[in-house]
């Protein structure tokens, strides 16, 4: 689906995708493949040059974040270290960016990377190393999208249930204030408790939700999005009262969101995905204002619903009736307040 580029001059920071090399593992999954693989497989190897497409394909992205996803790990490090390989590896990648061969786009920025919390106290000392690896290391992300049907996630994810409640996990969790570090958050949309009861234990952690809080409609939530709104929005509606709370608007080109249902072949436009994105996006600007809302790329795993100009073609006609100071939040204000690049905001 081709597209013109609806206010191409509008600053964006995207704030959320993901770097890999998936070559080596894509064979591994079984057939039939998830929708999620399948999404991902013809994205298989996302470094610097796909990135550098899909970013500067028409719309003004001024800086990215990176966002962790198991990729480029270091093999020799002890287990809780593996990780350190996957932010010494971004950090690369945004020095090339920062080099100014590419005009004033910055990728990589800030670099969100993983330390598994579980090990309590201990890791502190991961999340040191994490600092020590990059000046752009900002924070983790650990991951709790779980769900009792295993084919809603598929293969490729195996957190536990009740994560963000597990004692250890919060006894690590608590080393992330110490270090003023940030916490992106994934669950699910039955899971949103989860994360309510988190950013209530801990008031003074900022803590970004990502996707929008991943509203489910595949495999036994097939054809329950519409039946599960309601609860969705009741949750949403209280983690917004936590003011520790960021939300990241996307995600919903998820192959596990079925919005849409069918997948990058269909070609889906703009007009479309914001007809079925509206009722989600509208109700967390709703809740959580634009000082706390940003829109996300979270690419190539949206590939499975739009391309990238359609994506945020999307975003600008959901946006629309905003005012500029409110689109400046959204797209730009709000992802850099959070990860510590309002240096790179262009002047108004």
């Amino acid at each position: 689906m081709t597209e013109a580029i609806l206010e191409p001059d509008l600053p964006i920071i995207d704030p959320h995708h993901h770097l890999w090399d998936l070559r080596p593992l894509i064979p591994a999954f079984p057939e039939p493949r998830h929708p999620f693989i399948a999404a991902i497989a013809d994205a298989a190897y996302f470094t610097f040059d796909q990135l550098q497409a899909e970013t500067q394909s028409g719309h003004r992205i001024v800086a990215t974040v990176y966002m962790e996803c198991g990729a480029f790990y270091d093999a020799a490090r002890d287990e809780a270290f593996k990780p350190v390989g996957e932010v010494e590896f971004v950090n690369g990648v945004a020095a090339q960016g920062a080099s100014g061969l590419y005009g004033e786009y910055r990728p990589c920025a800030a670099i969100v990377g993983h330390a598994d919390l579980r090990g309590g106290s201990a890791a502190g000392g991961v999340l040191d190393a994490l600092m020590a690896a990059s000046p752009r290391f900002v924070g983790i992300r650990h991951a709790g999208a779980w769900d009792a049907d295993p084919e809603v996630l598929g293969p490729p994810f195996h957190h536990p249930p009740g994560l963000y409640r597990d004692a250890a996990f919060r006894e690590g969790f608590a080393e992330l204030g110490k270090r003023g570090l940030t916490f992106d958050a994934w669950v699910l949309e039955p899971q949103l408790g989860d994360v309510i009861d988190l950013a209530r234990a801990f008031p003074d952690q900022p803590i970004v939700l990502d996707h929008c809080g991943t509203p489910v409609g595949v495999a036994s939530y097939k054809g329950k999005l519409h039946e599960n709104f309601d609860r969705w929005r009741h949750a949403i509606r209280e983690l917004a009262a936590c003011p520790n709370v960021t939300i990241k608007l996307g995600g919903l080109a998820m192959a596990f969101c079925a919005l849409p249902e069918d997948g990058p072949a269909a070609g889906h436009g703009s007009e479309h995905l914001a007809a079925l994105w509206r009722p989600y996006i509208e109700t967390c600007i709703e809740a959580f204002g634009p000082d706390r809302a940003m829109f996300e790329s979270n690419y190539p795993v949206d590939r499975w619903g739009a391309t990238y100009p359609v994506l945020w073609n999307t975003f600008k006609r959901l946006t629309q009736g905003a005012s500029a100071e409110e689109k400046r939040a959204l797209y730009a204000g709000t992802a850099a307040r959070v990860y510590q690049l309002e240096h790179l905001l262009p002047a108004q």
